[in-house]
């Protein structure tokens, strides 16, 4: 298929700069997630990958063609919007097939490349229908669906599944992970939804103020956030950020004390700390590192996030599914030194203990 290179591209509309001397490459085959609060660049990185935006300064590649100039009906890329773009009088076949028509396919072929793309998508049985008769699972299947019948070199997708409800969202989840690994295509997906990263990139680019704060799997930036940005946005609940300082190697802010940081001494520090990581205890166990009130509780299902009243903040843990607590109820907490993340508050960067 094909590989997508940008370097040192920026992007200004007057005088804002949406895009900052941006580096990236983007292998051939794989499913890149440009991940980002709204009004961080991603969507407008993505449009000019499909030639709906041009660059100000730098150069973007499809494998050694420098696209920059080149008419968007050129790039050989199919693009899958949010808000599905489906032709209201045009039946699901017509709608899948539009592409085709537009480059003259004979129409045997066009039919085949349909049905089968119909198929591949569970949309077999609904080609004599319109937009209005599905629902709306069926039309982002429709979106999807006009964009693979094409076999483009690479595939872009601006958040695809945010009008879909939560089971939809779940499933197409599924699909479009499953689709992207038969079909083999690199493929770019935008969206601020960081369990949709976690769950479909091979990579994820994190996105803040028009610059990658990291890159990496998806893994590795859950496991490994390198500034205080990318650790409070990924996450579902976000990781607790606690303000306070560091003495020694230990940090004390607001009731909660956390030893064993080495010999680090940071006057403006932040703590991170994941929920799964936070854990129950006794109120007079001599080991715990804080003792609070419950502010609420809310049980997920298999497990219960309770949230504690931490001076001006709360701080979240994710406990059993059978936790009891009661709100106002005091607990006391314990943190594990080699579970947390140091920051300092100055630089937003990664202090390694």
């Amino acid at each position: 298929m094909a590989s997508v290179s940008f370097k040192n591209v920026s992007k200004k509309f007057g005088e804002f700069v949406a895009i900052m001397d941006f580096n990236l490459e983007i292998r051939d085959k794989e499913f890149l997630v440009l991940l980002g609060p709204s009004g961080c660049g991603k969507t407008t990185t993505m449009r000019m990958v499909a030639g709906l935006e041009e660059a100000t300064s730098g150069d973007i590649y499809i494998d050694a063609d420098r696209i920059n100039g080149v008419l968007p009906k050129y790039r050989d890329v199919a693009m899958v919007f949010q808000s599905y773009a489906l032709y209201p009088h045009l039946t699901v076949e017509q709608n899948i097939g539009y592409p085709l028509k537009i480059r003259k396919v004979p129409p045997a072929e066009s039919k085949q490349r349909i049905v089968e793309v119909a198929r591949r998508v569970e949309l077999d049985s609904l080609l004599n229908r319109l937009p209005k008769e599905l629902s709306g699972g069926q039309r982002q299947r429709v979106a999807l669906a006009r964009a693979i019948v094409r076999t483009p070199r690479v595939f872009l997708m601006d958040e695809p599944l945010s009008n879909l409800d939560a089971k939809l969202r779940t499933q197409m989840r599924s699909e479009l992970k499953h689709l992207q690994h038969e079909l083999k295509v690199t493929t770019i997906y935008v969206t601020h939804d960081q369990i949709e990263a976690m769950t479909l990139a091979d990579r994820v680019a994190v996105m803040n103020k028009g610059v990658i704060e990291q890159l990496g799997t998806p893994r590795e930036i859950y496991n490994d956030p390198r500034t205080l940005f990318v650790a409070g946005f990924m996450g579902s609940p976000s990781m607790n950020l606690i303000p306070g300082e560091v003495r020694d190697g230990v940090f004390a802010s607001a009731g909660l004390r956390v030893g064993g940081l080495g010999r680090v001494s940071i006057s403006r520090a932040v703590l991170g700390i994941r929920p799964e990581d936070v854990h129950a205890a006794r109120v007079d166990d001599p080991d715990v590192n804080l003792v609070a009130p419950i502010y609420s509780v809310e049980l997920t299902g298999d497990s219960t996030l309770v949230s504690l009243r931490l001076g001006a903040q709360l701080v979240t843990l994710r406990g059993d599914k059978n936790f009891a607590g009661q709100i106002d109820q005091r607990i006391g907490v314990k943190v594990a030194a080699d579970r947390v993340f140091l920051f300092d508050g100055e630089t937003q960067a990664r202090v390694d203990v």
